[in-house]
């Protein structure tokens, strides 16, 4: 019985590290680094200027936005 317990956790253990592995790795991929205004139109995009809550974007012709530092 007490090595059933132990396999048990040792595997629900194992399944969350996996998860949370996956999730991290997603989570990186989606994000965008942020560019310059100069990048952006050497890119082809447009530089949207933003507005009193919001910073200035980039919009690429793939649909896609970062934000320029």
């Amino acid at each position: 019985m007490r090595i059933r317990r132990l396999l048990g956790l040792a595997l629900a253990t194992g399944t969350l590290a996996g998860a949370s592995a996956v999730g991290a790795a997603t989570a990186q991929a989606a994000t965008y680094p942020t560019i310059s205004s100069e990048q952006c139109t050497a890119q082809g995009g447009t530089v949207n200027p933003g507005g009193p809550y919001r910073g200035p974007t980039c919009n690429f012709p793939d649909g896609h936005s970062e934000s320029i530092t």
